[in-house]
């Protein structure tokens, strides 16, 4: 991983940018087909803040950074070279492309798999960015366990707000949703919150404090104080699809809306719609949990290595017809 980018004439088979779950995967696939594989990782994952990775069948709890160095090791084991660098640049290069990285220095490759992950855009609430990773969460499937039991807060400021509040009340009877500057409630959704005992708090939050580092409560914006361990809040999702711009390639809306979201739309294969590009994990599909990017990306691999199958099949047969033809050539001048 402390591997620097030197200019190099070498021509990979693949670029994998993004040395996240989806993108080790995505190498490991292709490394296992022998095929020339280069990752370019900037050290930046989402879920660093995170203390483990969960719902990953056998490797439940484990810290982020030790599923990551492992994931690192195996594609080394087939091969593979991992290096230190952020992708800041992809176009098209004859065939295939060539990559510009924050140094200036230029990989090329004949097929890209992008696996660059997502933003969270938190709310604009002082504490929240401070506590993100640790007292203040967004996903029930994630973190919910972990803080199962407790005095929880679902801070509205989304379309989501009342779907999560549903949500975690699943997991402790002592729930505030703050409605902020969530959407006015239903009537359907008033009476459900009434029924399962989630207390709605209206007004602007102002800000989340914290005793000894740890989260202690809700300030409002008219002076109370709320009692909180554990606050929900309800990102907007968006891709870091910015090296992908000079392909032509630009995140759209979510299906559920763009204020939940932006992603780069692809095939099931992650195929898009550049050919030879392919996208895996978060930037595709911006709701996938750690062990869905991982299998994005072993999909993905296995369809780029079908494809340059396809085109080193076609190559040999041109190279064939053109020996045939030379052949066929020197025998009539005899």
């Amino acid at each position: 991983m402390d591997t620097k980018l030197e200019t190099d004439a070498k021509h990979w088979d693949v670029a994998v940018i993004g040395g996240g779950a989806a993108g080790l995967s995505a190498a490991t696939a292709l490394g296992r087909s022998r095929r020339t594989v280069i990752v370019l990782d900037d050290g930046k994952p989402r879920n660093a803040p995170a203390a483990g990775v969960h719902n990953f069948l056998s490797r439940e709890g484990i810290p982020p950074g030790e599923l990551l160095a492992a994931g690192r090791r195996e594609v080394e084991a087939y091969g593979g070279l991992i290096v230190s660098a952020e992708a800041t640049a992809a176009r098209r290069d004859g065939d295939g492309f060539a990559v510009t990285t924050g140094d200036g220095s230029q990989v090329r490759a004949r097929r890209l798999v992008v696996t660059t992950g997502l933003v969270d855009e938190l709310p604009d609430v002082p504490g929240v960015r401070e506590l993100w990773g640790s007292d203040v969460v967004h996903c029930p499937y994630c973190h919910g366990w972990e803080h199962a039991g407790q005095a929880i807060g679902v801070l509205g400021s989304g379309p989501m707000a009342v779907h999560q509040a549903l949500l975690f009340r699943q997991l402790t009877s002592d729930l505030v949703l703050f409605r902020h500057t969530a959407p006015p409630l239903t009537a359907d959704e008033s009476e459900q919150l009434a029924a399962l005992g989630v207390r709605v708090i209206t007004g602007p939050v102002e800000r989340l404090e914290t005793d000894g580092g740890r989260l202690s409560g809700v300030r409002m914006g008219d002076g109370r104080f709320v009692s909180r361990s554990t606050v929900v809040v309800g990102p907007r999702m968006v891709a870091r699809s910015g090296v992908l711009a000079g392909l032509g390639l630009e995140a759209v809306p979510h299906a559920l809306g763009a204020a939940f979201g932006e992603s780069i739309e692809s095939d099931p294969t992650g195929q898009t719609s550049v050919p030879g590009v392919w996208v895996a994990g978060n930037v595709t599909d911006i709701q996938a949990h750690v062990i869905a990017a991982a299998a994005q990306g072993v999909m993905a691999g296995a369809a780029v290595n079908a494809d340059l199958v396809s085109e080193d099949a076609q190559r040999a047969v041109e190279a064939r017809r053109a020996r045939a033809g030379l052949a066929g050539a020197a025998k009539d001048r005899r």
